[in-house]
């Protein structure tokens, strides 16, 4: 049930008794329903945004651009599979265009990003190429405004 999902992709926080009236179904109903969802890897983890700039932790992001050479018979995926199994990297996606894979990696610092990049990263036989691009300041995380202060916007009327 797609109202369902979207409902608990916004706010996983949600009991089942509220996303029953939510959804005007029965309770028992909508716990069922998380319950097949999560056994089907249909909902696979629930996430928490955490601003870390006014946590005052210091972390570097990094999005990087892949560059490879498809593998016969596997494409893209075995390279994918190396470089996702890193702890450093948040997130992997195949794309179209320029290049052939994007990476989201975390480090403490830019040398140790640059250390996963050169050490790690490039070393994999099927890499080709990388470009890094460091996150400088994050706005909005997962449709989360992370600095909306509601601040009065209209111009002033003076008589």
């Amino acid at each position: 049930m797609r109202e369902l999902l979207e409902l608990l992709e916004k706010d996983h926080t949600l009991t089942a008794a509220q996303l029953a009236v939510m959804l005007a179904m029965p309770e028992a109903e909508v716990a069922a329903l998380i319950k097949e969802y999560e056994a089907e890897k249909v909902i696979v983890k629930y996430h928490t945004i955490v601003n870390w700039e006014k946590a005052g932790t210091d972390r570097v992001t990094a999005i990087i651009e892949v560059r490879i050479t498809p593998q016969r018979e596997v494409g893209f995926d075995s390279i994918a599979e190396r470089i996702y199994r890193f702890p450093e990297v948040r997130s992997l996606y195949l794309m179209s265009g320029a290049y052939d894979l994007l990476a989201i990696i975390e480090g403490k610092n830019l040398k140790e990003v640059a250390q996963f990049v050169t050490t790690k990263l490039s070393t994999i036989e099927g890499v080709i190429g990388t470009t890094t691009h460091f996150q400088l300041k994050q706005y909005k995380e997962a449709g989360v405004i992370l600095e909306d202060e509601e601040e009065d916007r209209r111009l002033a009327v003076s008589p």
